[in-house]
């Protein structure tokens, strides 16, 4: 049974977005793959095509990226019993006549700098900011995300951290289903969860 608060919100605001939010490289695309076997219909345009950077799919619908700048965000309302991914910097862009159930995925910052850069490498294009300057700016961005999530009436949120999920997946998949409440598969979710592309670990 839902909690009173989530209750006051489904009433208020309707069905949720299932939201898997975090920044770039940090597990975004693992999680909306968890929440598919698990069973919940997904927001996806499948314009990005698996890569060697994501072998399993991105995930992405293209209307995302225009939260910030579009006048036309009706369209988020029919991912209400849905999951869609939205990066952290986009959140507070969502139009506030939804219920949004966020997971958090969050993944150590030099693992995030290093995967991108592996990114850039590969397609041959240059980042164009010091990792110094970029781990300040990922951090802000975490910062903004997580103060929007605190405050926002229509808000709920789950923070996941990426290596614990790769870790134990039916445990994290367990905390996950738990929290959205929509009678996810578990054992399915965790099935999906794939160590070997945890390709770069952060050293002590």
């Amino acid at each position: 049974m839902p909690g009173i608060s989530k209750l006051w919100r489904r009433l208020r605001y309707g069905e949720p977005v299932v939201v898997i939010s975090g920044l770039p490289r940090s597990g975004t695309s693992m999680a909306m793959k968890m929440l598919e076997a698990g069973g919940l219909p997904l927001v996806s345009d499948g314009q990005r095509e698996a890569d060697v950077d994501n072998p399993k799919g991105y995930y992405e619908d293209e209307r995302v990226k225009g939260l910030e700048r579009s006048s036309d965000r009706a369209w988020v309302r029919d991912a209400r019993g849905k999951g869609i991914k939205v990066i952290s910097r986009l959140l507070r862009s969502l139009p506030a006549e939804n219920f949004y159930q966020v997971v958090l995925m969050r993944r150590d910052l030099t693992e995030v700098l290093a995967s991108q850069a592996k990114m850039l490498e590969r397609r041959d294009e240059d980042g164009g900011t010091d990792d110094e300057r970029m781990r300040k700016l990922l951090e802000k961005d975490l910062w903004q995300a997580t103060y929007h999530l605190k405050r926002a009436p229509n808000f709920e949120w789950l923070e996941l951290q990426y290596a614990e999920v790769l870790a134990d997946p039916e445990g994290q998949a367990r905390r996950m289903a738990g929290f959205l409440d929509l009678g996810l598969d578990v054992e399915r979710m965790a099935t999906v969860v794939d160590p070997d592309l945890y390709r770069n670990r952060a050293t002590s």
